[in-house]
């Protein structure tokens, strides 16, 4: 009976959950030998004042990247999306 856990920061909508635990599960199946009813899977969403990396929280990096991002004038019309990594605690 394959389990998969996830720990993921906080803040995906339940649509982006839902895909992203049917998109692990197709991939259980592709790749062992099992039935659907066997594959186990968990969530689990941290808030970012939760998770750090190098002694920084998650909120704090956004925080930091919300007020840089108000100190001036972009030069394009993207929004800056910071990727923060959610597998840095897989070994």
């Amino acid at each position: 009976m394959p389990q998969v856990d996830i720990t993921l920061a906080e803040g995906r909508s339940p649509g982006q959950i839902r895909d992203l635990m049917h998109q692990v599960h197709a991939a259980v199946l592709r790749t062992t030998n099992t039935r659907p009813e066997y594959v186990r899977i968990v969530v689990h969403e941290v808030p970012g004042t939760h998770w750090s990396t190098g002694d920084v929280t998650l909120a704090e990096m956004r925080a930091a990247d919300t007020s840089a991002a108000g100190a001036g004038p972009s030069t394009d019309d993207t929004t800056d999306r910071r990727s923060f990594p959610d597998t840095e605690n897989q070994e």
